[in-house]
């Protein structure tokens, strides 16, 4: 396959807005990620390339970070022919991603993001694996129905089955992430459902107890009726992927459609909401 290196500069630089860019450059079908002292080196197979969907990625981050007068700028040339997902991964020693004493759980990812270092991702990784003061699991996973909303690597989805959920139903619109979550549940020994799609997937997955959905602002504005609409009534519902001023506008749109909000969490700027859906 014939990929594009398309290199972004950010000024002034600012590690979020570089992960808040590469999070929505892999949401148009950027595979691979590798960070430089002033901003982001990406590759995106030539057949997906969407020049426009790449300025309007650059917006939000620069609308985002208006108050830092952020500028991005972005040059795009053809890659050499390689393998550069291989390349990526041979560069990178992953350890195994530590969910609780005595449960690791080993992910090979397919691009940057999955690889359970990021803050949104252990962000998650620790409702999961949260406790109450009385000692009971916060979420009820012994048994449950989950949904991997953009699942990435399928690090979510696999945690939550280690941590005895019953059933597993994830999708992603890019195909690398469906293939590399397979591979990933492969290699833990796990099973469930993925699929490639948007939301719209949805109408064909069971009712769940808890959905997960670690995706940029927009889209979980966009798909947040329909997360709704799969989760059980006293459904839980975890978001993360965007910064502290999405957080209003998630928590309107989520109390408008019938959630509560239940847990809020924060780490290196990025943010988490945890929302329990009203009987």
């Amino acid at each position: 396959m014939k990929y594009f290196e398309v290199r972004f500069e950010i000024t002034p630089y600012i590690e979020a807005a570089g992960d808040l860019l590469a999070a929505s450059l892999a949401d148009i079908g950027f595979e691979t990620f590798e960070p430089t002292e002033t901003g982001i080196t990406a590759y995106v197979q030539q057949s997906t390339y969407d020049e426009s969907a790449v300025r309007d990625a650059i917006l939000d981050v620069c609308t985002t970070f208006e108050a830092s007068h952020l500028a991005v700028t972005f040059s795009c040339q053809p890659a050499p022919d390689e393998n550069w997902n291989a390349t990526w991964e041979a560069e990178h020693h992953f350890e195994p991603i530590h969910i609780r004493e005595g449960l690791d759980i080993q992910i090979i990812p397919r691009q940057a993001f999955g690889s359970g270092e990021h803050a949104t991702t252990r962000m998650i990784l620790g409702v999961l694996t949260a406790t109450q003061a009385d000692g009971t699991p916060l979420l009820p996973l012994q048994g449950a129905t989950v949904i991997d909303a953009g699942c990435g690597t399928g690090v979510l989805g696999i945690a939550a089955l280690k941590l005895d959920a019953a059933r597993l139903f994830a999708y992603d619109i890019d195909e690398w992430s469906v293939r590399n979550t397979l591979d990933n549940m492969a290699l833990n020994g796990v099973d469930g459902t993925v699929v490639e799609g948007d939301a719209s997937v949805l109408a064909a997955a069971p009712q769940a107890d808890i959905l997960l959905a670690n995706i940029n602002r927009n889209i979980l504005l966009n798909d947040m009726s329909a997360f709704v609409g799969s989760l059980k009534c006293g459904g839980h519902l975890i978001l993360s992927g965007f910064l502290e001023a999405d957080i209003e506008p998630l928590k309107a749109c989520a109390t408008s459609l019938g959630l509560t909000l239940h847990d809020q969490r924060s780490d290196e700027g990025w943010q988490a909401l945890y929302f329990i859906k009203n009987n």
